[in-house]
Formats: structure tokens, C-alpha cells, sequence
């Protein structure tokens, strides 16, 4: 056990999901309300903070468009777009492994290395396995392992609480997230990419939030730690 930990979350960090979750989100909107949405809009409601849950915020752009529909039933046919089915693949095999070939191996020569998504814990898993199977995650914290989601910094405190002897550095890419570690009282890295629609307002949160670092994608991180 290394004397600190980075804990990353997954989406945007360690996984390019604009042709996978945010591409989801647009299908689903359009499933519902025949409207078609930019990725634009889904960066200005995840900038508004609160909306680390992809089923709500397709939910929320449905209903702000003037359709109403359960929330189950956006959860169901997310998934089905998401997953796909012995059919057709689904959006998630679009998603793209961010860290390059030995950047994290290196990292974890220095610090142990665990991850905190709002991703439910089994989808997590499932893209660990397929990018990153040998690699030693310690902890796994998802949405489902904890109570109370994204800024609230309970998965951070679930990590914290394992060792308070060992420091947490937090990366992740949403106000959110920054949010959650700001409240844990764990220093955090910003994730702003230099593609990121609305990147001038994500790094002015994350500032507004004191990180401690901004950086365009996770492979900077090897320089500043």
C-alpha cells in the first residue's frame, strides 16, 4: 500500500465518452420529444451542477422540451441504446480508453489508485475489464455504493475512511466533481479538454471551486504529481 491515493472519476477521464453516454443522452431526448439536441446543452446543464446522473439529466432535457415521460421507462430505453442487444451494439462499445499505454502503471509504482464514478458499479467494471483488466484499482466506489450522489462527497469520505492516515488527490471533469472534493476536504485535479464545449466556463467553476490543478487531459497528470 503506497502512503497516498489518486482517485479518478471514470467519465471524460479515464474514458472518452462524447460517442457513448453523451451520445446516449441525444438519442434519448430525440426517442421522446423528436428533437434533436447539441452536446453543447448537456455540457450547459452538467456546468449548472447536479446532473451527474445521465438518466435524470435525459429525463430534466425531455421535460424542459415540453415531454413529461416516467422516469423508469427513460432508464429502460437509455439502457437499451446504451447496452444494445444481440442485435446491434450498443453506444457503449464507442466509448475510448484515455490514459496512454503505462501512464497509470507508472503512476501506481507512486500512489495506490482508486476510482469514484457516478456510474453504477457493474458498467464501471464492465470498461475496466475491457481496457484496463490488470490493472490494480484498490477501490471501486459507484453510484450504487453510495446514498447520496454526486457534489455530495460521500464516495470520497467511503475512500477516505479506509485509510486517514493516506492522502487523496481527486481528478475529475464536472463542477460535481469538484464540488464533491471540495467538500471532502481532498484536493482536486480539473479535467477541461481542449475540445469541452463551454471550456472557459468548466475551468472558471473549477477555479471558482479551488483546484488545484486544470489539465487538458489525464496524461498531464504524470507532470504535476
Amino acid at each position: 500500500m503506497a502512503d497516498r491515493m489518486i482517485v479518478f472519476d471514470m467519465d471524460g477521464v479515464l474514458v472518452e465518452v462524447s460517442e457513448s453516454y453523451r451520445a446516449t443522452i441525444v438519442e434519448t431526448v430525440k426517442l421522446f420529444t423528436g428533437q434533436s439536441i447539441s452536446r453543447e446543452l448537456i455540457q450547459e446543464y452538467k456546468n449548472q451542477g447536479g446532473w451527474n446522473n445521465d438518466w435524470s439529466l435525459s429525463q430534466k432535457i425531455c421535460a424542459d422540451l415540453g415531454h413529461a415521460i416516467d422516469y423508469e421507462t427513460v432508464v429502460a430505453r437509455f439502457n437499451e441504446i446504451f447496452f444494445g442487444d444481440s442485435n446491434r451494439p450498443g453506444l457503449m462499445e464507442r466509448e475510448r480508453w484515455l490514459p496512454l499505454p503505462g501512464m497509470l502503471e507508472r503512476l501506481n509504482s507512486r500512489f495506490d489508485l482508486g476510482i469514484f464514478t457516478g456510474r453504477l458499479r457493474y458498467e464501471a467494471q464492465i470498461t475496466l475489464d475491457r481496457f484496463a483488466a490488470t490493472l490494480p484499482i484498490e477501490v471501486l466506489v459507484g453510484a450504487d455504493d453510495v446514498e447520496q450522489q454526486k457534489p455530495h462527497p460521500e464516495g470520497l469520505l467511503k475512500i477516505a475512511a479506509l485509510d486517514r492516515e493516506r492522502p487523496l488527490l481527486y481528478v475529475g471533469d464536472t463542477v460535481d466533481d469538484a464540488r464533491a472534493s471540495r467538500a471532502a476536504g481532498v484536493p482536486f485535479v480539473g479535467v477541461a479538454a481542449d475540445t469541452h464545449g463551454h471550456r472557459a466556463e468548466l475551468i472558471r467553476l473549477f477555479e471558482q471551486e479551488q483546484a488545484a490543478h486544470i489539465i487538458e487531459n489525464i496524461n498531464e497528470l504524470e507532470g504535476i504529481v
